[in-house]
């Protein structure tokens, strides 16, 4: 099996970072960065999301596992004083493959050009880069509403529970294929009216965005910020494409929430 690693930075998470590699190739794994089976994120949920992207290329080949040297994540599930019977894990037993859901996002651009895509794992969001977000909101191909406010924010199930969450939005499940539309304080008032509520769409349903009057937004794809400019539609659909994580243990996604949100745990 081949395997990468992949460090949050800091002194800790370095040394673990380290220990693993040196742990797997004494069980005579190979190290490769460029295509590993398995990919090891040490650090937090941000490293895990830096390795999704690093390798999003790869996400029929490759599974990822992470280890977190902060507070529990929702992607980093392994302590660090598990780093030996996690190495053992890896090397000695077959792992279940658990499949989430991931976001397509498509910006095609008013002067033709090449359309920009991209994957996510969390969400993404669109604000406008001076004023106020003016944006017609289509699904399926049909209007919609048109929304006016500091932005929207499209989020996979399992990142529903990190910037949709502080919104308002919905937990979902990731067994559940669908993506989440929240509003970013919306103006409603006698003249103007959003639907005011997070809004779920099932895999088959198709969001668009349509720019009203200024074509300049600032769209995140995670942790990525890009400023596209002369924009004539934002595409948001469940995309074909799953990322893949490495289980060695039942970790049920109620219990990460429970452990996250409420018991004050981790």
């Amino acid at each position: 099996m081949r395997f990468s690693v992949l460090s949050k930075g800091d002194s800790t998470s370095n040394a673990l970072m380290q220990r693993i590699i040196t742990y797997l190739q004494d069980f005579e794994l190979i190290y490769d960065e460029a295509e590993p089976d398995i990919v090891i994120s040490v650090g937090g949920d941000g490293t895990l999301l830096y390795a999704f992207h690093r390798y999003s290329s790869r996400l029929d080949k490759v599974a990822f596992v992470g280890v977190h040297t902060g507070h529990l994540g929702f992607y980093a599930d392994w302590l660090p004083d598990e780093i030996e019977k996690l190495v053992i894990a890896i090397a000695k037993t077959p792992y279940q493959v658990v499949e989430y859901p991931l976001l397509e996002v498509i910006i095609r651009y008013r002067h033709g050009g090449k359309e920009t895509k991209y994957l996510g794992l969390n969400e993404s969001t669109v604000k406008s880069t001076v004023g106020t977000l003016v944006m017609d909101v289509e699904i399926r191909g049909e209007h919609f509403e048109r929304f006016r406010g500091d932005g929207l924010c499209v989020s996979t199930p399992s990142g529903s529970t990190a910037y949709n969450k502080a919104l308002g939005g919905a937990i979902i499940h990731p067994a559940i294929h669908a993506i989440q539309l929240a509003e970013m304080a919306s103006i409603n008032n006698r003249v103007f009216r959003t639907v005011g509520s997070p809004l779920i769409l099932p895999a088959h349903h198709t969001l668009m965005l349509k720019p009203v009057y200024v074509h300049d937004f600032n769209v995140t794809i995670d942790h990525l910020n890009v400023m596209h400019r002369d924009v004539k539609s934002i595409q948001f659909r469940v995309a074909d494409e799953k990322v893949r994580f490495a289980r060695f243990r039942p970790f049920p996604f109620w219990k990460r929430v429970h452990d996250s949100f409420i018991s004050g745990e981790g």
